[in-house]
């Protein structure tokens, strides 16, 4: 019975892309593909202005950490992964200390990990439209769903907007990121 998890890797800070290569070659080379199923960087797309235009980038999310989906019950695999250029060892695991098993990732942190980077993904779509100053809005999720509200400020680098809604009669500063909103025709 195989036992798939989720370990965090430690790998040389600014070589986890030629670790990553590495690995992947090696479970290809020695067919391992069934004891790792997957191996990610997690990063995050991020936009900074040069030269007057608008640039993305991948930003690893965890420097010198690659994530890795593994079932350690065979040892081989363990061995393998630390063989690697590049890679010091798997987290939680103490240098000197090979005998203790590496410990996985528990599931809530795997899930908010990878639902940030699925998170990403979608605002990466939606970023075709930007929201502009001045612009009435209508909330689609959260506490303030159903309401309509103006536009009065835009955080492009979080992807959240300063909305001013009408609540019992009153003007009301909210903050919403892109995915609650809904343009108005």
């Amino acid at each position: 019975m195989s036992e798939l998890n989720w370990y965090m890797v430690r790998a040389v800070s600014g070589q986890e892309r030629k670790a990553k290569d590495y690995l992947v070659n090696e479970i290809d080379r020695e067919n391992f593909s069934e004891q790792i199923p997957q191996v990610m960087i997690p990063s995050e797309k991020v936009y900074e202005i040069r030269n007057g235009k608008k640039k993305s980038r991948d930003r690893n999310m965890f420097p010198g950490y690659i994530m890795v989906q593994a079932d350690i019950s065979n040892g081989e695999v363990i061995h393998m992964i630390k063989n690697i250029p590049g890679i010091i060892g798997f987290l939680g695991q103490k240098a000197g200390q090979a005998s203790t098993p590496p410990v996985p990732l528990r599931q809530s942190e795997v899930d908010r990990i990878l639902g940030k980077v699925e998170e990403i993904d979608d605002f990466d779509e939606q970023l075709d439209s930007p929201f502009i100053v001045g612009e009435t809005l209508k909330v689609m999720d959260g506490p303030f769903s159903g309401f309509t509200g103006v536009i009065e400020e835009v955080f492009e680098e979080r992807r959240k907007l300063n909305v001013m809604v009408k609540i019992f009669g009153r003007n009301t500063p909210v903050e919403l990121s892109y995915m609650q909103v809904e343009k108005q025709d």
